[in-house]
């Protein structure tokens, strides 16, 4: 049976990523590599990773493992290629399926290849020194190069390059299975495949969620930035300058701005204006931000990940389980299941137990994940609060 890997946040899970699960459980297991608590828009996620989970392996996912944190909240790249990396390191993928808007499977690689060429970092060099930002001078490079025009315009379709950037990059023998996305990546509303920014902007989501997982989720707390801010500015406020310094993403004095703003502003948001520029994407700003919160510096980011957590699984995935149990390039701990002492253990402790102070209505408790379980879809075992 083949292994196909899906990359995802499930920020939340909706009918959209219950049709990719369909169509890659038509080939073989649907093996999910999910975001934790955190996303890659610098935000803690709509709710738990052990919810969206179990409300994925509902919906015909077979195994859900747990993205590392440094990946999860990385660039569009770091996100991209650290997936890849675990999925390789577990040594048993076939396949890496991922949605676009408009490409196809050989023009995606084609202008990941053209990404990766000296070519490109030439011209991208030169569309900098205009002061555009990083995306567009990349685009506009690429496109002087002869990349299909768009191509880099759509937010899945600049995912989907990443991956097949990745998968090059690692000379992997996974294939890429590419599958359309339709429908508004901010705003649809269509309930085939709405948006997961949609989602979050509303409460009910009856409808855009498969029934499977719909009670679960309308159960289940929420986690916002607005019921955290004060907390995340307290310890913003708190930095020193070598703290600024030390952050992932803030090279060529990024750091000195957004430690100024820190210090003057009063909201994330009123930091966010203050510190924004041409040059740099709001996206990186707000990882900067959850960073710093998180206590999160580029060492620990550029560090091998030792380990990854599983989630969730259903008895095909359990079956795997046994199969990657043999292998010793990653080392797959279960929910609650203690790590080697180590300073990403460290990091992954400290920040679920932030992440319980972004709880809307009251704060969970500190320590709590230590205390969950795995879920498995045939068995009893369930998760713990």
């Amino acid at each position: 049976m083949k292994n196909i890997g899906i990359v995802c946040e499930y920020n939340p899970f909706h009918n959209g990523h219950a049709k990719q699960l369909q169509a890659v459980r038509q080939q073989g297991r649907a093996v999910c590599l999910m975001s934790g608590s955190y996303v890659q828009r610098g935000e803690p996620a709509i709710m738990d990773k052990y919810t969206r989970a179990k409300g994925a392996v509902l919906c015909g996912a077979d195994l859900v493992l747990e993205l590392p944190l440094p990946y999860a909240i990385s660039s569009a790249e770091g996100f991209a290629d650290g997936a890849v990396e675990i999925f390789s390191r577990l040594g048993c993928m076939d396949g890496l399926c991922f949605g676009s808007e408009s490409g196809t499977a050989q023009s995606l690689m084609d202008g990941a290849a053209l990404l990766l060429s000296e070519k490109l970092q030439e011209g991208l060099r030169e569309e900098l020194k205009k002061g555009v930002s990083f995306p567009k001078a990349r685009q506009l490079a690429a496109e002087a190069l002869g990349m299909e025009k768009g191509l880099l315009d759509k937010p899945n379709n600049i995912l989907a390059i990443e991956y097949c950037k990745a998968l090059l990059r690692r000379n992997s023998t996974m294939e890429p299975i590419v599958l359309h996305r339709g429908g508004n990546y901010h705003g649809g509303r269509e309930q085939a495949e709405p948006s997961a920014s949609f989602l979050r902007s509303v409460e009910d989501w009856e409808g855009y969620v498969p029934h499977e997982a719909w009670q679960l989720f309308q159960a289940a707390p929420r986690y916002t930035v607005e019921a955290g801010e004060r907390a995340w500015l307290s310890v913003l406020r708190f930095m020193e300058e070598g703290d600024f310094e030390a952050l992932p993403y803030g090279s060529e004095g990024l750091w000195r701005k957004v430690m100024e703003a820190c210090r003057t502003q009063g909201s994330l948001a009123e930091i966010l204006e203050h510190a924004k520029s041409k040059r740099y994407p709001m996206a990186r700003l707000k990882r900067m931000l959850l960073c710093a919160f998180l206590g999160m510096t580029e060492e620990m980011q550029k560090e091998p990940v030792p380990y990854a957590r599983v989630l969730a699984m259903n008895s095909r995935g359990q079956e795997l389980m046994r199969q990657l149990r043999k292998r010793p390039d990653l080392l797959l701990l279960h929910p609650g299941e203690e790590a080697p002492k180590c300073s990403y253990a460290a990091l992954e402790r400290r920040a679920e137990d932030l992440y319980g102070l972004f709880r809307v209505g009251q704060v969970d408790r500190a320590g709590m994940y230590q205390r969950a379980r795995l879920f498995r879809e045939t068995g009893s075992t369930n998760i713990t609060r």
